[in-house]
């Protein structure tokens, strides 16, 4: 059969970073949403799209395709049956150094494609319940970090529901207040992919999230999103060794009105500046930091209404984990041990990832201190699947095990952890 391929949907997935499997999911995902019942496509159904075997879906796959790319069907290049396919003008190669690379530009390139649809329906109207949906797929990307941190999966899954976000806003109709809020739930979801990235230690990818992001959220105006972002980058360069940048990135979270409206935000601010200090070897500075990060909890409003990201601050369990971080960087494992069971009481039992890591930074403060023994049970008790498949964790253990093997050579500590470890090479 004779078929002329699908370059308008090609270009539109190459635009929004669309994989044929990462479009086959969020159309499923569409399609559970519209019918109750999940959808059965995968990577080939898109390549058939796009080969143009497929030339008009179904009308439920069309309807979930059109609600997550927000264009209609034959803006995407499909061809309802009974009426003869256009032949496609050539795509325009594209001088790499000048991609567009602003969300406006992509946005309003989409919203001109619609606007210029023949025969289309007039939009719908975009309203607080599209938010309110978004918020709640935003709750389940939290809960999946929290318990899993660092994966690609999480991470895809993030990208792609910023893109969903952004859809809507050609969907259809919407006050600004409306906009506004879907700039900030595509921001959102686009930190947390940048921060599972950040998690995952693919920073070059982070990176690029945290460009996407920045524009999003100024384009929001949404102060707690703001600050996520800087505080992630200011993480991000902290865990790649650049504490000049971390701190001035640390500085524009810190700096955003946000912290003296709430002290929690304050709080974090303080503390992961805290944290990025240990690596300058400034222990007076890092107090200083940690005191008014512990002032600034004190005055916070606990039972005000927050983002669910910031649930660990509320509970005192991120300002620990952070002290815990910065004492370990200064070399003072005593205190750093201390702050380490304070974390692990206070963190709750989902968040694992959390859990892995104290744990990890617990055993290093008690091999620090000279106790090979204490310190080999306590890095024993990080579970497998958390030791080999999360990064951070990963890398913390195997530095353990260099210093286990530089304190205690040739102990019969050493040998139970290098019999540990390779359990774990065997399970995976």
């Amino acid at each position: 059969m004779d078929t002329t391929r699908n370059v308008v949907l090609e270009a539109w997935m190459a635009e929004h970073g669309y994989s044929s499997n990462s479009l086959a999911d969020a159309v499923n995902r569409a399609l559970e949403r519209l019918t109750g019942r999940p959808g059965g496509l995968d990577g080939s159904s898109v390549r058939a799209w796009k080969a143009g075997r497929v030339t008009w879906p179904k009308s439920a796959t069309r309807k979930a395709l059109e609600d997550v790319s927000g264009l209609p069907a034959v803006s995407l290049g499909f061809v309802p049956r009974g009426r003869a396919p256009a032949t496609p003008s050539p795509p325009q190669q594209e001088d790499p150094d000048m991609k567009r690379r602003t969300l406006v530009g992509g946005i309003a390139a989409a919203a001109a494609v619609a606007a210029a649809a023949p025969g289309t329906a007039s939009p719908r109207r975009i309203g607080m319940s599209d938010v309110d949906r978004l918020q709640k797929r935003f709750a389940e990307i939290i809960a999946s970090d929290h318990r899993h941190g660092g994966q690609l999966g999480i991470e895809q899954r993030a990208a792609a529901l910023a893109d969903e976000a952004l859809n809507l806003q050609n969907a259809g109709s919407a006050t600004q207040r409306v906009r506004s809020r879907l700039y900030a739930s595509a921001a959102a979801f686009r930190s947390s992919a940048m921060w599972a990235a950040i998690d995952g230690r693919r920073y070059d990818i982070a990176k690029a999230h945290m460009r996407e992001a920045q524009a999003l959220a100024e384009m929001s105006g949404d102060q707690a999103i703001k600050f996520r972002i800087w505080s992630h980058s200011g993480t991000m360069y902290r865990h790649m060794g650049r504490p000049a940048d971390a701190l001035a990135a640390n500085d524009v979270a810190r700096n955003l009105h946000i912290t003296r409206r709430d002290p929690l935000f304050a709080c974090l601010g303080h503390a992961r500046q805290a944290a990025t200090l240990g690596l300058t070897g400034d222990t007076a500075a890092v107090r200083h930091a940690l005191g008014c990060a512990q002032d600034a909890l004190e005055r916070a409003d606990l039972d005000l209404a927050r983002p669910v990201w910031m649930a660990a601050v509320r509970d005192g369990a991120e300002l620990e984990t952070l002290a815990l971080s910065a004492y370990l960087r200064l070399g003072n494992f005593e205190q750093a041990e201390s702050h380490a069971h304070r974390s692990l009481t206070l963190l709750r039992p989902q968040m694992q990832r959390d859990r892995a890591l104290n744990t990890a930074r617990l055993a290093h403060a008690q091999l620090g201190q000279g106790d090979a023994d204490a310190a080999t049970a306590t890095a024993m008790k990080v579970p497998a699947d958390v030791a080999t498949q999360h990064a951070r964790v990963t890398r913390m253990l195997q530095e353990f095990g260099a210093a286990l093997r530089a304190t205690a050579p040739g102990s019969t500590i050493l040998e139970t952890w290098t019999e540990h470890t390779a359990s774990w090479r065997m399970a995976a």
